[in-house]
């Protein structure tokens, strides 16, 4: 019994503090890009044509990046010899719509909290059921680690459970494949009134490198209405338990 009480002094506090203080992010964090058309080029598209998934546009030289379908691949800042494109290390990026995941150098809107009667039934305790409809692996790895105790995810009343009948809502990755279809509209129908739906990593969002392949539905609210994206490919462990509790009126 000694040894284990002495490894758990060696250890010390392991949580961390979000969503108080500054978070510690890995060195190669690629966070939200900033965007600044005022630096880009007349007629150079070289950001657009490097996008593997289309997610750039420009419009009478005013560039606009999809957050939604955004692969932080960083082929478009590598290309971009004006640095109109810049990751920054900005882990916040959930939001309500996708209307709000489209950057064009305007600040943007973050995730708010969910109506003054949701709030109440789910501010304080939160069970999700968890579906990987056809996802790579990646979200499911980072949504999972939220359950360690680096980030003890039940210290905000929030749960991942085992069946969709003794849920609150659903949180879905991967790119609704059409073989996940089905098994997805299942799920939500047993879900039980009021629920809510969120929508984990760029495949889950909009169908992420799989966009427009006959087999997936481009994302999860192409089947089911969505109530928070969070885009990502994957999405860091902090920027998913930063939307959640933006949703619960935790953060503001």
């Amino acid at each position: 019994m000694i040894k284990p009480l002495l490894a758990r002094l060696q250890q010390k506090h392991r949580t961390v503090s979000f969503p108080k203080g500054t978070p510690v992010l890995p060195e190669r964090f690629r966070g939200r890009p900033v965007v600044d058309s005022s630096k880009c080029a007349t007629g150079c598209k070289l950001c657009v044509d490097s996008c593997p998934i289309g997610a750039i546009k420009k419009e009478k030289n005013a560039l606009s990046i999809d957050l939604g379908k955004c692969l932080f691949c960083a082929q478009c800042e590598g290309n971009c010899s004006c640095g109109a494109i810049k990751f920054s290390r900005e882990y916040r990026l959930a939001a309500r719509t996708k209307k709000d995941l489209l950057l064009n150098g305007q600040e943007m809107k973050l995730a708010e909290a969910l109506d003054k009667r949701m709030k109440k039934l789910f501010g304080r305790s939160l069970k999700l059921r968890q579906v990987s409809a056809g996802g790579c692996n990646a979200c499911e790895a980072d949504t999972n680690v939220l359950g360690t105790v680096v980030y003890d995810l039940g210290r905000f009343g929030v749960q991942f459970v085992a069946s969709p009948r003794h849920a609150d809502g659903l949180l879905i990755t991967g790119p609704v494949t059409e073989n996940m279809k089905l098994a997805l509209e299942k799920t939500y129908d047993a879900v039980p009134d009021p629920k809510i739906t969120i929508a984990v990593g760029t495949c889950a969002i909009s169908g992420g490198p799989y966009i427009d392949l006959p087999r997936v539905n481009n994302g999860a609210d192409k089947i089911i209405p969505v109530d928070l994206y969070i885009p990502g490919c994957p999405p860091h462990p902090l920027t998913i338990l930063d939307g959640l509790l933006r949703l619960l009126g935790r953060i503001k």
